[in-house]
């Protein structure tokens, strides 16, 4: 049975979230976990055996864990998929095959759920910590403005500064994203004056309002999105703000052969 926590809203404005005064039902929170078939890196991944699990019942059962969970839903454009999800009790909705992005595709079921706030997990993390789902939810809870959250973790390699891969973030004061990419960020300029930065990573974790979800596919996608492949800035060249709060523990996603091995000896630790 689901637990029911309320917890009270304000937000303000167009870019804001629930109405002055009310309150959000965790009941009402719903994470919905995008999950194509066709990778090109990796087909049917979603469908992978990871020490006996199918990488998407391993993602679903960690989402399950977060205490803010009130629902969860697999959104797919497959009906191996779907078979496959209501093989071990979860919930799949099929969307449709011409999303361009995860959120478009969440979008299509909120549009269609009752809910209020919508979480995007990622279908390819079947080491999902469920306290980051707990912390971006809260996150976004908290502040009376906001109408999208997200997570970010210290770099603590060097290297990964430098990789187009690991995406960075910079906030401003109030901790709002300034800016999403590929490049390091921030530029430290004079190097051996031994300037520290703290760098941090992007986790593709996403909680919005409904209204500001239902309104993503309608925004029209800028330069800086199309240049970086960077689905985030569609929101800031649009003139949302992007609320990010900062957790404990990296993401370890599947998106080549060889992170089969090294997320099935991961699981074999915890």
């Amino acid at each position: 049975m689901i637990a029911c926590h309320l917890v009270e809203v304000r937000a303000t404005g167009r870019k804001g979230g629930a109405k002055v005064g009310s309150k959000l039902d965790m009941s009402k929170v719903v994470i919905v976990i995008p999950a194509r078939y066709g990778s090109t890196r990796l087909p049917g991944k979603p469908l992978l055996s990871l020490a006996g699990k199918t990488m998407i019942q391993r993602v679903f059962e960690r989402a399950k864990q977060a205490k803010t969970a009130g629902r969860v839903i697999v959104a797919t454009d497959d009906e191996r998929i779907v078979k496959a999800v209501e093989s071990f009790g979860g919930e799949a909705r099929i969307t449709r095959t011409e999303h361009r992005t995860g959120t478009e595709r969440i979008a299509e079921v909120a549009a269609h759920t009752d809910g209020e706030v919508f979480v995007n997990v990622q279908g390819d993390e079947p080491l999902l910590d469920p306290a980051a789902v707990d912390t971006a939810v809260n996150s976004l809870l908290e502040e009376p403005a906001a109408a999208i959250a997200t997570v970010a973790v210290l770099i603590r390699t060097p290297g990964d500064i430098m990789d187009p891969n690991v995406v960075k973030t910079v906030l401003d004061f109030e901790d709002n994203a300034l800016y999403f990419s590929r490049a390091p960020l921030p530029w430290v300029r004079d190097s051996a004056a031994k300037t520290h930065a703290r760098h941090l990573k992007h986790l593709g974790l996403y909680v919005f309002q409904r209204d500001a979800l239902l309104e993503f596919p309608t925004l029209p996608q800028g330069e800086l999105e199309r240049i970086e492949q960077l689905e985030q800035l569609r929101w800031l060249e649009n003139g949302w703000k992007i609320r990010v709060a900062e957790v404990e523990h990296d993401a370890v996603s599947v998106d080549v052969p060889e992170d089969i091995a090294k997320v099935e000896s991961l699981l074999g630790k915890t």
